[in-house]
């Protein structure tokens, strides 16, 4: 039997696929795509069998593997890359320094709609007419072929044209609209488009020979008016919108069709961006204050010496001003600037604020965007927009011409991402991306992490300071409030101290506005028998049900199981059952009892859901329909509110006792955050935490803003136990249905790391929620002496054990991941 020979290979790409595969894998390169490809453009693959993907081509080489043939690529995907070396270097540092694949790297850092998978089938699209003289022969051959039959699969668009590539013509017939793809191996992204109208040849060439096509409707004057409509549409509109003109005339889709039949009108689709039009900024920058022009300028002189500065500036002192002088200098440079947030659906008032001030020089990145969005603003960014607005996933970005990284509030624990791979810190990250691109990189905060303001002290990172609150306004005076005296007075109402009622009654009397941070959402957290030890728990985690109210469920964190209230215990048989603990639902339901007449509005994660909850609620507070603001730690973020004269912050033990040894670190934060919110611009605010533990230190610091006490008694801490800044931390966590796997996994991986590792290893040990999700967790703690080598080592060595523990015979189903830098 003769066949016909393959298409010679013309050279060899190394491509990532989008898989946790440990290395790129190589593939040849057909003559006829040998011109398309180049680093950084997408590339269909077959992997395994029968299975094609989207890869990223990382390399190009001209000699193959040794030792076996490579499988050619199909098709290429891109004319240009959408990825660069520089991007390439950077997600391999993630790679390496987080622990996990190139191709997790990847699929955290391509918008979903950039992925193309198998088993494709193709139909005639919208645009498809049966005049196909435009065609080129392999086009026309495609839409023929489609003309007859409804559908036709990738594999026989292959046999029709007898090629293997066909992307490229795929591609062209797609983007004209005269294919559509059913299913999977496609381009995701399709541009938003709206309907609009134009005139016809020859009058869009010859207006003046608008007086025949009048004449054309002399006999009806719907036509006529329609006519005329979209001419005086069309001097104030470089584009008339189909439905402009359809509220202008008041007239539905006959009097158009009827002048596209008579060749005056025609329709058209346009292209429009998703994200919005906000022109070229309207607000008028004030003035530079005293303090903060003396701030920029050793901003400036510190970024002569240093790559990165901390500006720690007190709640309310103007720090946004100065980021947003940095940005405008910048953006004149013709430079681009990243904008981090912790979380961007909860800094609705900064987003909008700079919108405000730069227009369409501002593109926001952030989850809640749909897919299409981030195509957007990928390649948005790609043509140099100045200002990129985001959370952590902001870093992925393919900048072009960045110099300024900004990281706004840098001590929040947000922009740590915990799940899925990988697991990055983002204002780290954010420093290599700013070394790598020779950007400088400003962190911002009141309440800078330990490590951050340790490389302060040991001069790693310069500092400036910004110790008053803009405008002369005052910092808010700190009470604590001793529950257990409250409680001998008998001053108690429910969860509240009868300071704090009364303080609340006289800020509402005065005009003003509270805030109540309580750090628990829900109603209850314990739903508990009286009589014996029985409490409401999760099938599938060890851990307590929540109530809540408006549901009238108990519900699981976690993993959102859900149960009714039992009317009895399972355990006893007794009726005695309470509800014990408040959260957030149950603090707004008791408020209303004792502030009838406020108008009260709750913000935690069960309230802002919906894509705009959020700023719905933070403006209905803004504009004075809301007075008292009852929330988690969603109301410590990125809030600016003007007449806010009281906080309170309603369980401040909660923060200090929980089991972590960041736990007195974050509740310092947390309160100097929160009690930030009060007194920003007209009297001097105040800020009640109650508390049955007055005496602790952390209280202390707080009451009297110290954070440098803070700091000397926490690096002592710190440096006693083996923790960051003093120690790197890794954690090892393994996961199995089984918790005999489990414990079986966790003693072949210590027998392992024990003889290297030593006192560095903590574990295994039980995490304070053992189960989650019905699978059982046992954890190590490594800690490691900051140096590099010893760390790089380490990572690799701890790769090497888990691998090994994974292949033992009966623990495929063990799951096993890597922190590096937990928070």
């Amino acid at each position: 039997m003769e066949l016909h020979p393959a298409e010679p290979i013309a050279c060899y790409v190394e491509v990532l696929l989008p898989l946790a595969l440990a290395r790129p894998y190589t593939y040849g390169v057909p003559e006829s795509l040998a011109h398309l490809v180049q680093v950084g453009v997408r590339v269909e693959v077959q992997f395994g069998k029968k299975k094609h993907y989207t890869g990223l081509v990382t390399a190009v080489a001209g000699q193959g593997p040794a030792g076996y043939d490579a499988k050619p690529i199909i098709g290429v995907s891109d004319e240009h890359p959408i990825v660069y070396p520089a991007q390439l270097k950077f997600w391999e540092w993630l790679s390496q320094y987080y622990g996990c694949s190139l191709g997790e790297v990847m699929n955290a850092a391509l918008p979903a709609h950039f992925r193309l998978v198998s088993d494709t089938l193709l139909a005639l699209g919208p645009a498809y007419t049966e005049d196909l003289a435009d065609l080129d022969d392999k086009e026309y051959l495609v839409a023929e072929a489609l003309s007859i039959q409804p559908t036709l699969s990738v594999k026989q668009v292959q046999d029709i044209l007898q090629q293997r590539s066909v992307w490229p013509v795929l591609k062209r017939l797609l983007a004209r609209g005269i294919l559509a793809v059913e299913e999977d191996l496609k381009e995701k992204y399709r541009p938003r488009t709206v309907a609009c109208l134009r005139l016809c040849p020859p009058f869009a060439e010859r207006p003046t020979e608008l007086k025949e096509a009048f004449e054309r409707l002399r006999k009806s004057e719907r036509q006529t008016e329609a006519l005329l409509a979209f001419i005086q549409l069309s001097m104030q509109f470089p584009h008339v919108r189909r439905e402009d003109l359809y509220k202008t005339i008041k007239t539905d889709s006959t009097v158009l069709n009827a002048l596209f039949r008579k060749g005056i009108l025609e329709p058209y689709e346009l292209e429009v961006s998703r994200l919005g039009d906000y022109g070229e900024g309207e607000e008028t920058l004030s003035a530079l204050s005293e303090a903060q022009e003396k701030a920029l300028g050793e901003i400036m002189e510190c970024f002569g010496s240093k790559e990165v500065v901390l500006l720690h500036g007190v709640t309310g002192s103007g720090k946004t001003r100065l980021y947003v002088e940095l940005i405008r200098q910048a953006i004149q440079r013709g430079e681009q600037v990243l904008y981090l947030l912790p979380e961007i659906a909860l800094s609705a008032q900064v987003v909008g604020r700079l919108r405000r001030i730069f227009g369409n020089q501002v593109a926001v990145y952030h989850s809640r965007l749909s897919n299409n969005e981030r195509v957007e603003v990928w390649q948005k960014t790609l043509q140099g927009q100045p200002l990129l607005l985001g959370a952590r996933s902001a870093l992925f970005l393919p900048f072009q011409n960045l110099k300024w990284v900004i990281v706004d509030e840098e001590h929040d624990p947000s922009y740590k991402q915990h799940e899925p791979n990988p697991r990055y810190q983002g204002r780290d990250t954010a420093i290599f991306l700013g070394h790598l691109a020779g950007a400088k990189i400003l962190l911002g905060t009141a309440t800078p992490s330990v490590e951050t303001y340790y490389n302060v002290k040991t001069k790693k990172y310069g500092v400036v300071t910004l110790s008053e609150r803009f405008g002369g306004a005052q910092m808010p005076e700190m009470r604590v409030v001793d529950l257990k005296q409250a409680i001998r007075e008998q001053r108690m109402y429910s969860h509240f101290s009868g300071e704090l009622l009364d303080a609340l009654r006289e800020t509402l009397a005065r005009g003003e506005q509270a805030i109540l941070f309580q750090n628990r959402r829900g109603f209850s957290p314990v739903y508990r028998c009286d009589e014996c030890t029985w409490y409401a728990s999760c099938a599938h985690c060890d851990v307590g049900l929540t109530y809540h109210k408006s549901s009238q469920q108990l519900r699981c964190h976690y993993c959102n199981y859900r149960a009714p209230l039992v009317p009895t215990c399972p355990s006893c048989g007794s009726s005695k059952l309470s509800l014990q603990g408040f959260g957030t639902e149950k603090i707004e339901d008791e408020l209303k009892i004792y502030l009838p007449e406020a108008g009260i509005v709750r913000m935690d994660y069960d309230t802002v859901k919906g894509r705009h909850a959020h700023a719905q609620i933070i403006q209905d507070f803004e504009e004075g329909r809301v007075q008292v603001l009852v929330g988690t730690q969603m109301v410590t973020k990125g809030l600016d509110f003007e007449r806010v004269g009281l906080v309170g912050i309603l369980s401040a033990d909660q923060l200090l006792q929980f089991p972590d040894f960041r736990s007195a670190e974050r509740a310092f934060q947390l309160m100097i955050q929160v009690g930030g919110r009060a007194g920003r611009k007209l009297r001097p605010g105040r800020v009640l935490i109650q508390t049955y533990n007055s005496a602790h230190p952390v209280l202390r610091e707080v009451l009297a803003h110290d954070f440098t006490g803070f700091f000397k008694r926490e690096l002592q801490e710190r440096q006693h136990f083996h923790y960051p800044p003093y120690h790197r931390l890794i954690r090892i966590e393994l996961r199995h249905v089984k918790p005999e796997k489990v414990n079986q996994a966790a003693m072949a991986l210590a027998d392992r790391l024990a003889p290297s590792l030593g006192e560095r290893l903590c574990g295994p040990s039980m995490p304070g929620v053992g189960r989650v999700r019905g699978q059982f967790i046992l954890e190590f703690l490594i800690k490691i002496e900051r140096s590099a080598i010893g760390v790089a080592r380490t990572k690799a060595f701890l790769r090497e054990s888990i691998e090994q523990v994974q292949g033992i015979e009966g623990l495929s189903g063990l799951r096993v991941t890597l922190d590096v830098d937990p928070s």
